[in-house]
């Protein structure tokens, strides 16, 4: 039946509970698929954990650095003295795990003997990236133990990229050759590659990483190139929901999507999936189901093709940080633009994402995103450099830097329906409202509000679906 590609979450991999759920996943799949490969993520909170170390490195807290090794290696060889192993698996385990955060050290080391205002971004993917290598081997001993033929595969041998550490940017045609030497000969001998997500290496062999959350787009790498028929995500929640559970209570399941509903999901802050990785799988129609590990039997939600025959309906509804620069005055804003490009890559490693630009006769509006995947101080530490390097701009306007949420409604093709809009801005009604802006895939309309008025809008435009009649699940259109 072809290429199964599963990808793990931290969250599904980070107790014995779990483990023993993906180990029944992955002997249950092997009887339907020729071959499976599975990507995995670091455990939860490794990944922060690692980038932390690196900071205190940088300024030379050799304890601080040290103590985080510590209860990484406590952790680790914790939870696979826990796993039914048998000595030998253990033992090489054990070994393994130590040589990784001894490297780890030693490179924290070097970062500390040399402290400097600006940690390389190079030297950070290579401790940030730790996390998933330690995992894909815990996993890959656990399917060995079980009779089948795991190898732990680093994807810096498979997965070729640009220099942009930090978010690099894949070369299909040198993972693809790469991909042919060391990953498809496995795959013909029933070996079942469990690969590292987030790390890749560039051409020059330095280790790069893909963004945070990047392991989804390893997944969608990694299947493009082996022509996968499907990608399952595998996480802890039920599938893609209509909201963030977390803040919204009533929010619900999402049986299916389109790659259009579902890029725009992720790009506008749903949690479970990485932005980049839709792009792949739409452009080869390769389908995509997000899973819970804990519920296998349940269907989750498949991302395909599908077009809603509801073309109105609003599916979801998501909220994300963003900066605005403001200024009373209009005229080109292209050195404006470069002035917050270059700020948010020197602050937080990623290009700026500029979502919209309006202007009158007398006032210009900038609106861009800030990743999640930033993590949570990024909006504090953009907006101060921002600020900074508008306040050189010597054009003697005072430029206004303010952070502000985006809400998204997201439906496909809820553009075609005035009434969609009209009803989502009936729900907003007396809230301050910045700007709005309809995306170019036709299936999102955003509203740009004060950061203290997006929990209401939220709510309020969430329920424009739960009050709906019209049936979460759509059916295909023939």
């Amino acid at each position: 039946m072809g290429t199964l590609t599963m990808k793990f979450g931290g969250s599904s991999i980070g107790t014995v509970a779990a483990l023993t759920q993906v180990l029944s996943i992955v002997l249950h799949e092997r009887k339907h698929w020729d071959n499976l490969l599975i990507v995995t993520s670091a455990l939860d909170g490794v990944t922060d954990m690692l980038l932390e170390a690196a900071h205190l490195a940088q300024v030379s807290n050799h304890r601080g650095y040290r103590r985080i090794a510590a209860t990484l290696r406590t952790r680790h060889l914790s939870l696979i003295e826990q796993l039914p192993l048998g000595t030998v698996e253990r033992n090489t385990l054990q070994a393994d795990i130590d040589r990784l955060l001894f490297d780890m050290l030693n490179l924290c080391q070097e970062v500390a003997e040399y402290p400097s205002e600006r940690l390389s971004p190079e030297v950070t993917d290579m401790i940030a990236g730790v996390g998933e290598r330690l995992s894909a081997r815990i996993i890959a001993a656990l399917l060995r133990e079980n009779n089948l033929k795991g190898v732990a595969i680093d994807a810096t041998d498979v997965i070729i990229t640009d220099n942009v550490h930090g978010n690099a940017n894949p070369d299909l045609e040198q993972t693809r050759i790469r991909i042919q030497q060391h990953m498809s000969p496995m795959l013909e001998r029933d070996i079942i590659p469990v690969v590292t997500g987030f790390i890749a290496s560039s051409r020059e062999g330095k280790m790069t990483t893909l963004g945070r959350g990047g392991s989804d787009y390893s997944a969608s790498i990694l299947s493009l190139c082996i022509n996968a028929e499907e990608v399952w995500v595998w996480s802890d929640v039920d599938g893609m929901m209509s909201s963030d559970p977390r803040e919204v209570p009533d929010a619900r399941v999402i049986q299916q999507l389109s790659y259009n509903e579902i890029a725009e999901l992720a790009y506008f802050g749903a949690r479970i999936l990485h932005s980049r990785m839709i792009k792949p799988l739409r452009e080869h129609r390769i389908p995509l189901h997000i899973k819970n590990v804990y519920k296998p039997q349940q269907d989750g939600t498949k991302i395909h093709d599908v077009i809603s025959e509801q073309l109105h309906e609003i599916k979801a509804v998501t909220a994300i940080h963003g900066l605005a620069v403001t200024a009373d005055r209009s005229g080109p804003a292209t050195k404006v633009i470069d002035i917050v490009n270059e700020a948010l890559l020197n602050a937080i490693g990623i290009e700026a994402d500029v979502m919209i630009t309006s202007q009158s006769s007398s006032s210009t509006f900038i609106c861009f995103v800030v990743p999640t995947s930033a993590g949570i101080e990024a909006v504090d530490t953009v907006r101060k450099a921002v600020a900074k390097k508008l306040k050189r701009l010597q054009d003697h306007v005072d430029w206004q830097v303010d952070p502000v949420s985006i809400v998204t409604a997201i439906g496909e093709q809820i553009y075609a329906y005035p009434s969609v809009a009209a009803s989502i801005l009936e729900k907003l009604d007396g809230v301050h409202i910045l700007d709005i802006a309809q995306g170019p895939s036709h299936c999102s309309l955003s509203v740009i509000i004060k950061p203290q008025d997006a929990e209401q809008v939220v709510h309020s435009i969430h329920s424009l679906i739960t009050n709906s009649d019209a049936d979460s699940d759509p059916t295909p259109t023939e």
